[in-house]
């Protein structure tokens, strides 16, 4: 009965027949407010979700398992309403659940809405990102040319400070050393690994940003008439820069924007949400519309041509991730998951999933 009494708080409801069954997980009681939807988004089936049937959205699941522990923030313009997201947390399957069971419920509770860019269009941009491990020191060496810090402890005022004048103030406390294209790479990432001189291995995890632009650096090159051997993907663009230090500085120097780190215990990819990052199901969205924490399914291609199809969570955000159909896929750490996201650059449909008995959404 102490039980029954403790989950009569998330239900607000008591019937003779959940006193005898117990409560009916697949009936929330909280009902909202009539809301306006913005025309940026439309009500479908899941019959319209590209490959809806094939995805094995117990993975899904988990991430979104990772979600209900965090502390929401409801902002942005595309807000779920509090107390039936949090209900629905309650609700959540079991870990053992087959995958049957899981799209059951994730069919039964959340009402999915195709998403429209400003112009009316189905389809946006889909990159993706990982956790890079890069070479370290403890201390400056003519490899290790570079600090990484942590946000100043000071007092001194990194907002809207280039990152120029942060390296060379020393605006910040320096945690480790490593070279300035790794350095750049990391920045770009937001997270990543070192392995230092004696093989220890040290996480770090994005603390902070300068609030400035950010300046590519393939685009530098080509303002520049410079092609590196191999093009401008990543890969070549990197290994150009490591041959030419004297450019790297100057091009990346020039790129004004400063990524602070911090060291955790823990080897997790943490997002912008404080929750450990899932790989090819955890997603970076524009916060200013999409509140963290949401199912979101992609339609899109990998780099191979591979089709994408997959249930998401959006656990993370980034200062280029900007738009309606906008969004960043995490691919993990290490060598392998850079092979499939530093060549990630695709089109793709977009599909929100709200609570389904009641979808608050901020009007525009």
């Amino acid at each position: 009965m102490l039980s029954f009494c403790n989950f009569m708080r998330f239900c607000g409801i008591c019937c003779l027949v959940a006193l005898m069954s117990g409560c009916d997980l697949s009936a929330p009681t909280h009902v909202g407010d009539d809301s306006k939807i913005p025309s940026n988004l439309t009500a479908v089936s899941y019959a319209a979700l590209p490959g809806w049937r094939d995805d094995d959205v117990r993975y899904a699941l988990q991430a979104f398992r990772n979600t209900c522990n965090a502390k929401i923030q409801y902002t942005g313009s595309v807000i779920p309403d509090p107390e039936l997201l949090r209900e629905k947390c309650n609700m959540l399957p079991s870990s053992s659940a087959d995958v049957k069971t899981v799209r059951a419920w994730f069919e039964s509770n959340f009402q999915p809405y195709q998403v429209y860019n400003e112009k009316g269009g189905k389809t946006g941009t889909y990159t993706g990102y990982y956790s890079p491990v890069i070479p370290g020191c403890k201390t400056r060496t003519a490899q290790c040319n570079e600090p990484i810090m942590g946000v100043p402890i000071d007092g001194r005022n990194y907002k809207g400070v280039s990152k120029r004048d942060i390296v060379n103030k020393k605006i910040g406390r320096v945690l480790y050393w490593a070279n300035i294209v790794d350095v750049q790479n990391l920045q770009i990432q937001g997270s990543g690994m070192l392995k230092l001189e004696d093989g220890t291995m040290v996480k770090l995890n994005f603390a902070a940003v300068n609030d400035m632009p950010f300046k590519s650096i393939g685009t530098q090159l080509q303002e520049r008439g410079i092609k590196p051997a191999g093009g401008y993907s990543a890969d070549a663009v990197w290994t150009h820069l490591k041959q030419n230090p004297s450019l790297a500085k100057e091009v990346i120097y020039n790129n004004p924007r400063y990524v602070y780190f911090y060291e955790t215990p823990q080897h997790s990819v943490i997002g912008k949400l404080g929750t450990p990052l899932s790989k090819i199901r955890s997603v970076a969205m524009d916060d200013s519309i999409y509140t963290l924490g949401l199912p979101v399914y992609i339609n899109t291609s990998l780099s191979d041509g591979r089709s994408f199809n997959r249930l998401m969570i959006a656990q993370d955000t980034g200062g280029a991730i900007r738009g309606w159909i906008r969004a960043d896929i995490f691919f993990g750490s290490g060598d392998e998951a850079y092979q499939v996201a530093h060549g990630q650059h695709s089109q793709g449909q977009m599909f929100i999933l709200m609570p389904k008995e009641y979808s608050y959404v901020k009007p525009r």
